[in-house]
């Protein structure tokens, strides 16, 4: 009974498919024999549908013409299949390591990370779709019409003297200058919201930077990329000297790189080893670059940097060797995969036949830069070859020092700075700079920037070289004003061959509101670092032309002169006393005041609150036994 009931579907459902197909097969012959006969009646309309079949455009017929293979006549010659073109990305990732083991012991790592993209921020919203480069640095440069911008988070100090000229040097603190376009109409609130954003992306206290710790120079930060104007009106450069940097810093800033730090160099940035080093310093600079050496097209570049110096007494290892797992506690198994350049550099300039350390594994790749000046030979190690990590499919790269003698190659300009003077009222700024070329002079350009409560008496300045009078050239100063911005003031000088420079300043401290202070006035007030720019004379011919293929560690400075190399070099930041009062005489007087009013409107509060009773006093011992005994004998007590 049950198939008897479900065949009642079935038998609908041909029925119905077979009422379908007659019902179209007899629509079709309709409209053919329709057709047919209105073609019969009617020639010329038959021409003129053959007229407008003939006159329809190419690409119909080759729409038509693209028919399968299976449809081709027999013996008939079928043309490749042609894959569509590919555009090319107009992006670029590369990144280097750079290793330079110093004469102390100690090892100084260089982190070069360079992404290149071809594309014009200026259009607004148009530009969408971000492949390498960051899409939080793209918004910014696009939303406050960002020319050129240079930040760099730095702790500790570059011992020049020992340890040489970095590659990129930085400030201790933190370090901020941009170019705007020219198109900014308030530049100070630009930079204002500029600061706050920053702020954000790097989890830094960049919001601090304010009008009085801001300044426009006049000659000391060119522009290093494309420029056309350099109208210092849309300059601005401030400094922190007192950030602190650590991990909240590190993190964003490794998360601006295409593999992040899952791969490729970036996987050796571990926070708890970087930090633990004499020095650490973590840049971002971005600026419009040139792609041929007539510029015909440009290229926005995103050059990231750190520097670390591991020194060899803090690690504790107590012996001179080194190697990535005991600098950094890992190896290396990999390039980026985004990367179209991933290398390593060991410096073994003063290493040519191994007598000071022996390196391993080795390698036959050398390469030869100028670098400051000097002409440097390397190891190379090309992460994108896969028989660089060798059958372990890791690589260790191990420096073991075979010899401490040897010398090293005394910088050709470095200077210092320090204050001088006693007590809390008046004080004296000296900055001294030093070049050792033995017989090249040179002319520097030197920029202070003081603050406001420093209350500087320029004619007090003074500058001295080889105890005589060395007039600047070039002086631009702008005077502070309290609360309001701090003291500029820009020379050029030339320095004699083998000489030390003395400039000497004298300034007067303010007295701040009370406001104003720290939460720990009692240990000072710090002042940026002095900026030295110069055009150092160079032992070797320098490269001019900067769009040639060059490692990243060298081709950051654009150089001009095959004569000459820049260079910027910071001197320490000044720790400053200022008048201090006892903050704590206000705590004497809240306790004091406490300790009144809790015993003067305590005891009248007692007095208005308490209740008074009578109570008769109780009798004596005495009596009390005299009424126990009279009680006893029936007689009535006393």
């Amino acid at each position: 009974m049950a198939a008897y009931i479900c065949s009642y579907p079935a038998v609908l459902f041909i029925l119905c498919s077979f009422a379908v197909f007659v019902v179209a097969d007899s629509q079709d012959a309709t409209l053919i024999s329709s057709h047919d006969a209105t073609t019969a009646n009617s020639p010329q309309t038959a021409a003129k549908t053959a007229e407008q079949t003939a006159e329809q455009p190419a690409v119909e017929e080759r729409q038509w013409e693209a028919t399968p293979q299976d449809s081709a006549e027999p013996g008939a010659e079928v043309p490749p299949e042609v894959p569509p073109v590919q555009p090319q990305p107009k992006d670029g990732f590369q990144e280097e390591l750079v290793i330079r083991p110093l004469h102390s012991g100690d090892i100084y790592a260089s982190f070069q990370f360079r992404t290149m993209w071809e594309t014009d921020f200026m259009r607004g919203n148009k530009v969408s779709h971000y492949r390498l480069f960051p899409k939080s640095l793209g918004q910014v440069i696009s939303k406050f019409s960002v020319r050129e911008l240079h930040i760099s988070f730095t702790q500790g100090y570059w011992r020049t003297m020992q340890w040489g000229q970095p590659f990129l040097p930085s400030p201790p603190g933190a370090e901020l200058w941009v170019w705007f376009q020219d198109s900014v109409t308030d530049v100070d609130g630009t930079w204002k919201e500029l600061t706050n954003v920053l702020s954000g992306i790097f989890c830094a206290s960049l919001n601090f930077i304010d009008s009085t710790n801001t300044v426009q120079p006049s000659a000391s930060f060119k522009p290093l990329g494309v420029a056309n104007e350099t109208d210092h009106r849309f300059l601005r450069y401030a400094t922190l000297p007192r950030e602190i940097v650590c991990t909240e810093n590190l993190t964003p800033w490794k998360k601006l790189l295409p593999c992040g730090s899952k791969a490729g160099l970036a996987v050796l940035l571990k926070s708890e080893k970087l930090f633990h080093s004499s020095f650490h310093s973590q840049t971002v600079h971005i600026r419009p670059v040139c792609q041929d050496w007539q510029c015909k097209t440009t290229s926005w570049e995103l050059r990231q940097t750190l520097n670390v110096v591991f020194d060899l007494h803090i690690s504790g290892q107590g012996k001179r060797e080194w190697s990535l797992f005991k600098m950094f506690s890992r190896t290396l198994t990999e390039a980026c995969p985004l990367a179209s350049s991933s290398k390593i550099y060991i410096d073994i300039t003063d290493n040519p036949q191994g007598e000071q350390f022996e390196l391993s594994p080795a390698t036959t790749l050398l390469s030869q830069a100028v670098v400051l000046g000097d002409r440097r030979t390397f190891s190379v190690y090309d992460l994108t070859q896969q028989t660089t990590f060798g059958n372990m499919r890791s690589l260790n790269l191990l420096i073991r020092w075979k010899s401490t003698e040897g010398e090293m190659l005394r910088p050709l300009l470095h200077a210092e700075r320090y204050v001088a003077g006693y007590g809390l009222q008046t004080g004296e700024i000296h900055t001294l700079m030093y070049n050792n070329h033995p017989y090249r002079s040179f002319p520097v350009l030197l920029l202070e920037s003081v603050p406001w409560y420093l209350r500087l008496y320029i004619h007090t300045l003074t500058v001295t070289s080889k105890g005589k009078e060395n007039k600047p050239s070039f002086i631009h100063y702008e005077p502070s004003k309290d609360r309001v911005r701090p003291h500029l003031l820009e020379m050029l000088i030339q320095l004699p061959p083998n000489s030390v420079t003395e400039v000497t300043v004298q300034f007067e401290r303010a007295l701040l509101k009370w406001t104003e202070y720290t939460p720990d006035p009692n240990h000072g007030y710090y002042v940026g670092s002095s900026v030295i720019s110069a055009l150092v004379p160079s032992i070797v011919a320098m490269d001019t032309n900067n769009t040639q293929e060059r490692p990243l560690f060298s081709s950051f400075f654009p150089c001009k002169l095959e004569s000459s190399y820049f260079v910027r070099i910071y001197t320490e930041p000044l720790l400053v006393n200022l008048p201090t009062p006892d903050f704590s005489m206000p705590y004497n007087v809240i306790c004091l005041t406490c300790t009144v009013v809790a015993v003067g409107y305590g005891s009248l509060y007692n007095l208005l609150t308490r209740s008074f009773q009578i109570e008769e006093p109780s009798p004596g011992l005495a009596k009390r036994i005299a009424n126990i005994i009279r009680k006893m004998r029936g007689v009535p007590p006393l």
